[in-house]
């Protein structure tokens, strides 16, 4: 029964996980589409909500077509309390998890991960810290650009 139940349950999970990939990436593309600056400037307004509620939903819903139910314990801390927070030790997607249910924030990712097809408009959408591994420079500019956003009161969303 376990078995006839995989065969039907498995493509299943698939369809439904494309479908909701499909939409975050419609939903991503129109949040970015005719932004100006281009991840320079912080998202403000519709686009801002929009990446926070509809993209957290569709994560929290793919994973519990996964199978995963997660339960959050205590208090999630607002961007006032903290501009940056730390998720550790960050190895798998159970990240994205995290990034979720905190109302998708800014992350710290390769630049080379904004030019993937479908996944790099949905990155991008989140307003990424890029970095660079071909750039000597990379992390005094990325930890620049980490403070520069922690101190910007509240315009750019949470880093994690």
């Amino acid at each position: 029964q376990s078995v006839l139940q995989g065969i039907i349950l498995v493509p299943l999970r698939v369809i439904c996980l494309a479908f909701l990939l499909l939409l975050a990436w419609l939903l991503a593309l129109i949040a970015t589409l005719c932004e100006s600056g281009r991840g320079c400037v912080p998202l403000k307004g519709w686009r801002r909500r929009m990446i926070q509620t509809t993209l957290s939903g569709l994560t929290r819903v793919a994973f519990f077509i996964l199978g995963f139910k997660v339960k959050v314990t205590g208090k999630v801390a607002s961007l006032q309390e903290a501009p940056i927070f730390v998720a550790a030790p960050h190895s798998s997607f159970f990240d994205v998890i995290i990034c979720a249910l905190t109302g998708m924030p800014s992350i710290v990712s390769r630049a080379e991960n904004l030019s993937t097809p479908v996944f790099g408009t949905i990155l991008r959408s989140l307003q990424p810290v890029a970095v660079s591994r071909q750039d000597p420079d990379s992390r005094k500019k990325t930890v620049a650009e980490i403070t520069k956003r922690a101190l910007s009161r509240g315009q750019w969303p949470q880093v994690i």
